[in-house]
């Protein structure tokens, strides 16, 4: 029996896809089995927790720019990061 296609629907921004996503923990984890099986999740690199000190200013528009796209500001700064360091490496 074929599998029943997930149906994600469009969005107007991130915060509305948040709140969706939210509401649907029963979507993601049907994707995820869905990749598992067939071998096509990734596993997530190691994390390492890190101290850095950062400008307030600076610090306030990542919690700013976080919270319109719905996401916690830690996550937001990381994805800026390693978006920041993949560019750099591109360009090395």
């Amino acid at each position: 029996m074929p599998k029943k296609r997930i149906a994600i629907p469009k969005f107007r921004n991130e915060a509305e896809e948040a709140v969706w996503w939210d509401s649907h923990p029963e979507v993601a984890t049907e994707i995820m089995k869905r990749a598992i099986k067939s071998g096509k999740a990734r596993r997530a690199a190691p994390l390492k927790t890190v101290t850095m000190r950062l400008p307030v200013p600076d610090l306030k528009i990542a919690q700013d720019l976080a919270q319109d796209r719905g996401l916690p500001y830690q996550t937001y700064i990381k994805m800026l990061l390693h978006e920041a360091l993949q560019r750099e490496r591109g360009s090395a």
